[in-house]
This record gives structure tokens, sequence and C-alpha cells, in this order.
């Protein structure tokens, strides 16, 4: 049986509760009996102790915000008292070496993945049309639908994956659509890949390729559909000669060095900082132990966590990097008119995360203790060994496209409100309870609520047998259902 109410951490001023909670009701935590003044609904927060207006609210041991009123032991704490004390840009100091640290979790096992060329390995062997402008978006689809059932068997899958972007577009805006273009035509899971252009866009075949790292130029075929006859016919050919091309590949053995793995979050809940992010968090401490990479994303889901992530980077100039990545994104808000602390959707406040502060800590979970190795730009490549933060916002099909774009080979998202939506990569979907697991099952993957019932050292080797399973062909729900799509990052003015 779950606890009733659970206690993050010993510093902790609130409790989260487990279950729907009555006014009244005595709750034992943290070694004292808390009577509830107000109802708390499973997931939202309760005050152990009074707090004064001002005071800060503590949970996971970090300030979540503020009181905005004075709060009584007992008492629901969510948007009515309690506001974020975030604002703009911080001075995150000077970077202080720190020993490295030995990270206390067990290596992972080999998997079966495709070998390419290069030496990466792949978790898919698959052929991706990617438009270069939006206007023969509907025509790579319709195709790679088609070309899916004339080859169905043959790879892992052939998908079309459209955009609406690609002309209308000026500067670093344009620039920021062919980077993320040229890094996805480079991911290992991609054996081949047709870029297919209209002609006239702003978003030329040229000037893209050019982008392309050289190792994939060579598995990359174009097509500009207003210089061919039937570009149908055209692009069925092309795809057959590739699937000719891919079809042999077998899988063989591959160490856990040779995974490369996005982290995400998405519709949120209270659970998610005490289940399924903590759960990613002890995967990612085994892969980098491993030698294997992770990439984390969603920059605003990082303020007001920043230092603590910050202070584990592995020189001064990665410690420098991580603190203008952070407060770029912050002047991004701010040269908009818009607050930084803007960032929990409808859903996660309903589910009882009341600022950003809170959100970013329970998000930040997800990269483990690793040291953080480097910092990527949106559209940039992960390369080093450990843990990468990576340029790009926290909108769901943005940040999991640029983790994709990254290298990532598999995809983790955690989620307390579920969704049916996957990405040009496995995208895992780890519920944060149970309730979602039993209520989604052609969403979700792994139910991370059993922790609370089965305990961490179950779940974990429950969670990387599973992993391994998906790393080797076992398809996750979205690709059963085919819910694959990319998203690329407006930032400029449309012409």
């Amino acid at each position: 049986m779950a606890p009733a109410a659970w206690h993050c951490h010993q510093r902790d001023s609130v409790g989260i509760a487990m279950r729907d909670l009555g006014a009244g009701e005595s709750v034992p935590l943290a070694g004292v009996m808390v009577k509830l003044t107000d109802d708390i609904p499973a997931g939202h927060k309760f005050a152990l102790k009074d707090h004064a207006d001002g005071d800060p609210v503590i949970r996971y041991g970090e300030r979540i915000g503020l009181a905005s009123r004075a709060i009584l032991a007992g008492e629901h704490v969510h948007s009515h008292n309690l506001s974020t004390a975030l604002s703009g840009e911080l001075d995150y100091g000077t970077f202080t070496p720190t020993p490295a640290r030995q990270i206390d979790a067990a290596a992972l096992g080999d998997w079966r993945g495709y070998r390419r060329n290069d030496g990466r390995f792949a978790t898919r062997n698959e052929i991706w049309l990617l438009p270069t402008v939006g206007c023969v978006a509907p025509l790579v689809e319709m195709v790679a639908r088609e070309a899916a059932d004339l080859h169905r068997g043959r790879l892992d899958g052939i998908v079309g994956f459209g955009h609406p972007h690609g002309c209308s577009q000026l500067g670093d805006d344009l620039s920021g659509t062919r980077a993320i273009l040229a890094a996805l035509c480079d991911n290992p899971n991609a054996g081949g890949v047709v870029l297919v252009g209209l002609g006239c866009e702003s978003n030329q075949l040229d000037d893209l390729i050019e982008l392309v790292p050289a190792r994939s130029r060579g598995k990359v075929r174009t097509m500009r559909a207003q210089t061919v006859g039937d570009e149908r016919e055209e692009l069925l050919l092309t795809i057959a000669e590739l699937v000719e091309e891919l079809a042999p590949m077998e899988r063989e053995n591959a160490p856990a060095s040779a995974l490369t793995v996005g982290l995400k979050c998405g519709g949120s809940d209270a659970l998610s900082g005490l289940t399924a992010n903590p759960l990613l968090g002890r995967f990612s401490d085994s892969l980098a132990a491993s030698g294997g990479k992770l990439i984390l994303t969603e920059i605003p889901e990082v303020f007001g966590a920043e230092y603590a992530l910050i202070a584990r980077s592995s020189s001064a100039e990665i410690f420098g990097a991580a603190g203008e990545l952070v407060n770029r994104f912050k002047r991004y808000f701010l040269e908009q008119g818009q607050p930084v602390s803007e960032n929990p959707s409808p859903g996660n406040i309903a589910g009882g995360i009341t600022t950003l502060e809170e959100k970013s800590l329970g998000a930040v979970q997800k990269g483990g203790s690793a040291p953080l190795v480097d910092v990527v730009d949106y559209g940039g490549v992960a390369e080093r060994a450990g843990l990468t933060l990576l340029e790009a916002p926290g909108n769901d099909a943005v940040s999991s496209t640029a983790l994709a774009a990254a290298g990532a080979t598999l995809i983790l998202f955690t989620t307390g409100r579920g969704t049916p939506l996957g990405f040009p990569v496995p995208t895992i979907k780890v519920s944060s309870n149970s309730h979602l697991a039993g209520a989604k099952p052609g969403w979700i993957d792994f139910d991370a609520g059993r922790v609370l019932a089965d305990g961490k050292v179950v779940v974990d080797k429950a969670f990387a047998d599973f992993l391994n399973a998906v790393a080797g062909g076992e398809p996750t729900q979205a690709e059963r259902s085919g819910q694959r799509v990319i998203s690329i990052w407006k930032r400029g003015v449309t012409l």
C-alpha cells in the first residue's frame, strides 16, 4: 500500500498527498502528525509548518517559491498562496573545480543494434523522407506511407516527416530550420534519407546538403519536385533502391557506450518528480557509468534548478556555456515581453505543480548525477560521453525533434497526464502514476508508478531490461500506432 503522503526531502516544508485527503484528516509525516485544514487533491501539497508571508516554501530540499500570504500547517499549498521567485538573468559566479565523483551505478550490458559505416550504432534501420519546405510535406508523407506498404517487413520503417517551414524565412530563423534538418539526416537510425525539395524555396537543397555532416552525406538522396516528371514515381524508385541497399543489414551486439539517449518530460504531474524522473535519473547514471551519451534539453524547465546542474560542469568552459545558454533563453522570453516563470501548463497545475521552480527541480532529475560534459546549440549534435545540455524549448514536439537531431537513438519521455505523440526515434513513454498506465495502455510503455509499491531495485531492473528490448527492436506504442512527427522551432518573422 502506498503511503497517504510523501516527504521528498528532510528539509521540505510541504508534504505531497498520495491520494485525495480530506479536511480534518490527520496525516503522519516527517515525524509529526499534521491535521489538514483543507481538502488536498492527490498530487497536491500541504504545509507541514506555518509560513509567514514571503517565507520560502521548500520541496526537493530547495525553494520552489515564496508564500504569497501566511500559510498555516495543514493548509493546501498551491497557486492561491504560493508564487514564483524567478525574475530575469542571473550571475552564476565562477567555476570551482570539484573532484571527479564516482557515479554509484552499475554499468549496463550489451544490446542488439545496427552498426553503421561510421562505427555508430542505430536502434532502428529505417528510411526517412524529409521535405525542405512545407509545400512538399504532404507529398513526402503520402509517398512514405505507400512505400512502407510496398516494402513491409524488409526494414524497420519508411517514414515521411512533414513540417510547414523552409520558405518565407530569414536569417537565424532559416538557419535554424536548415540546421535541424541537416542534423536529422545524420541520425544513425536513418540508414537512408531522401531530401525532397520543391525548387523555388528559401531552404535550397544545395545549401542544406552542405550542412549535413560528411559522414552522412553518402546515405542522402535528393529530389526537386519542380524539375522531375512524375515526382511520386521518382520518389518510389529512389526509396526502392535504398531498400535494396539497407535490407540485408542485421543486428549485432553493441556496447551500452554506443547508446545515445534523449531525456524529455511532458504533461507532468506531482508524481513526476517522485517516480518517473528519478527513475530516468538512475538509468542515466548507469548509462553514464557505461560510457554512453545522455542529452537533456527543455531549457525553460531548467529555470530555478540551474545552479545544481551548472555546478556539475566538467570545465570552466562548460560552466560558462551552460550559464550563458540559460540566460540567453531567459532573454528570449524577456525580449518578447513574457515573464521567465510562465511554464507550467494548465495540466501541470491541475496535477499539483504550482511554480516553474517546482517543475524544474523535478524535471532535472532525469539527468541523474553525471557530470555536465558539453553544451550544444539548437541543431547541434552530442558527441561526448556523459551528459550534454541541448538548446531547445520545452514544447514536446520541438524539443524531441531537437533530441533526435542531436543524435539520440532513443528518447525517454516521462508523463503524468499522457500523450499519444511520438517522434523520429523510438520514444518510450514512462508514466509517473499507475492509473495513467492502466487507463492508456496504447500510449504508455512503462509504468514508473510501480516504484511506490515494488521499490526502486525491482523497477530499475525491469526498466533497464525493457529499454534493452526496445533498443533491440521491440516497438514502442507510438511506433505501433504510427504516431511519429517532427516540429521545427520557428523564431523569426514570416515573409
